[in-house]
């Protein structure tokens, strides 16, 4: 009964002084209230040599080395000037199985997904995971703002942080 008490007088407090889940996230940044409020897509994303990404002009077999190498299950296809034109994933790689195309001299362009959904850094990383979980898909491209990938999100990447 006095621990009761004392759960009702704590949250009785919380509420006269407009304590919010916010708050609470920054007081406690490392449970999970606390990372699903505060961590960005920025904070965990694959950056650098560590993202996925192929040329336009790239054939399949490239974007499968790339895939391979990078481990992410996709590579980012971009425009030279990095802007993204599309994603080729491995669901976009089974789909293209009975097609009976040659890897090694058809362009990635013809197999990827164009009008892919990307995200930005500053994203939550817990909105990350609602829009893969509405679109059904495992991994998102990050952009900037002129819509150049900076950066690579995966479904596992969220799991690693605690989000999911």
């Amino acid at each position: 009964a006095a621990l009761v008490m004392g759960d009702a007088l704590a949250v009785s407090l919380l509420e006269a002084r407009g304590f919010t889940r916010d708050d609470f996230a920054l007081s406690h940044p490392g449970g999970s209230l606390g990372r699903r409020l505060l961590l960005r897509v920025g904070d965990i994303m694959h950056v650098g040599v560590d993202m996925p990404s192929v040329p336009e002009s790239a054939l399949i077999s490239h974007a499968l080395l790339e895939m391979t190498e990078k481990q992410l299950g996709m590579t980012a296809v971009v425009e030279a000037d990095n802007r993204v034109v599309g994603i080729f994933t491995d669901g976009d790689l089974r789909r293209m199985l009975g097609r009976n195309l040659d890897i090694n001299k058809t362009a990635i362009t013809e197999v990827m997904t164009s009008h892919c959904a990307v995200i930005s850094a500053d994203m939550l990383a817990a909105e990350a995971m609602k829009i893969m979980e509405q679109k059904k898909i495992n991994a998102l491209i990050v952009v900037d703002e002129r819509q150049c990938a900076i950066g690579a999100l995966n479904m596992h990447d969220l799991i690693r942080a605690g989000i999911v």
